[in-house]
């Protein structure tokens, strides 16, 4: 799976899908993101990087069923893939690799 790159933005909706399970669907996605980071997304952003995600393989969407709620509409559900999951996993660990190899100085001096 190496050469697969995921932004920021990419591994934060990514995530959200994995929180949400089967209820990941544009507005709660877009919900999620804004509830749980102090930046503001739009679902307009969320929509092009959920179709941008399905693409390079890394999330799967159907259809759900249509709801009086929703005016007859259906709901466009999204799922992490196993290929997502992957890329989630190596995203962790190469955060984690740099993390863990800052010297204790560093935080002691403020630095970071």
């Amino acid at each position: 799976m190496k050469g697969t790159y995921l932004g920021e933005f990419e591994e934060i909706i990514l995530l959200a899908v994995c929180v949400l399970g089967d209820d990941a669907y544009g507005v709660s996605i877009t919900d999620e993101i804004n509830g749980q980071t102090s930046r503001t997304v739009h679902l307009s952003g969320v929509h092009t990087a959920l179709y941008r995600l399905e693409e390079k393989g890394l999330v799967s969407s159907y259809l759900g069923g249509a709801t009086q709620l929703r005016g007859g509409r259906r709901k466009r559900l999204f799922q992490v893939t196993a290929q997502g999951k992957e890329a989630l996993k190596e995203a962790r660990e190469l955060r984690n690799h740099f993390w863990n190899r800052i010297p204790a100085m560093v935080w002691e001096g403020g630095s970071v």
